[in-house]
């Protein structure tokens, strides 16, 4: 029976199954920002980027999971990423201008199919037993830890602007809740490999909410002749999930969608 299922580890499926609820409502997050394509036909500058991050994040982390075995509850937030990633992608497609198109195409060919096949490949031929699933472990660990750089460039956008509109408080807090859940999760079932990236996103979420705590009621400073603070409308609406899984968004921006981005497992889990 799986740990995260089994009587024997209730702790473990409580969390876990409240990771799958907190990083199934951030995958949803993103839904006002393609409505608002659907209704005006176009992508408005919107990136593919975190979608297609997004996407491999959960390919990555269910592969994992599969691999490793009795891991129910990641394969089914990572499923259901695959799944919602996969739906906005094809609407990006369908509404994108052809250089957005086939922009997004090469990423989805160099990343989801050839980074991720040549991970396959790796894995399955070279490595056998414990010694598979550890270095796809360390390779999910270095993917998810990899992803926090974008949070670091909002981070930087806050102190320069003194504005929070650029990390609005909401984004901070579910990144912050769903690392807490899915490092206790991986901790119960003793599975390094899903809490390790999650102190991170912990440590990251924290910092985002003192500063917005710290900047919240200051006067935003002007930056490259314009008034600091302003985003492109629906940057809020923007959020990226990673997790084994979690990832954020933000603005039209790639780095601020890399942000919202962010898996569950890894804070997506």
């Amino acid at each position: 029976m799986a740990a995260g299922l089994s009587l024997q580890h209730p702790w473990a499926f409580a969390f876990g199954l409240l990771g799958n609820i907190i990083s199934f409502t951030t995958f949803l997050a993103p839904i006002p920002t393609f409505y608002r394509i659907y209704k005006s036909k176009s992508t408005e500058g919107f990136q593919s980027v975190p979608y297609v991050v997004a996407l491999f994040s959960a390919m990555l982390w269910i592969f994992y999971a599969v691999i490793k075995s009795n891991e129910f509850l990641l394969i089914t937030i990572n499923a259901a990423g695959i799944v919602i990633e996969s739906i906005y992608i094809v609407m990006y497609f369908v509404y994108a201008d052809k250089k957005a198109k086939w922009f997004t195409a090469k990423i989805m060919l160099g990343l989801n199919v050839g980074f991720f096949g040549a991970i396959l490949l790796f894995t399955l031929l070279l490595f056998k037993g414990d010694k598979r699933i550890v270095t796809l472990g360390w390779i999910c660990v270095a993917f998810s830890v990899s992803v926090f750089v974008a949070p670091l460039s909002i981070i930087k956008r806050v102190i320069q602007t003194r504005s929070v509109e650029y990390m609005p408080f909401s984004l901070s807090l579910s990144l912050t809740l769903s690392a807490i859940v899915w490092f206790l999760y991986g901790l119960l079932i003793k599975d390094k490999y899903v809490a390790l990236p999650n102190v991170l996103g912990f440590t990251f979420g924290i910092v985002q909410m003192g500063l917005y705590m710290f900047y919240m009621n200051k006067t935003p400073s002007v930056l490259e002749g314009k008034v600091a603070g302003k985003l492109p409308a629906g940057a809020e609406e923007h959020v990226v999930n990673l997790h084994p899984v979690t990832e954020m968004a933000v603005p039209r921006s790639c780095k601020a969608e890399a942000m919202s981005h962010h898996s569950p497992a890894v804070n997506m889990v």
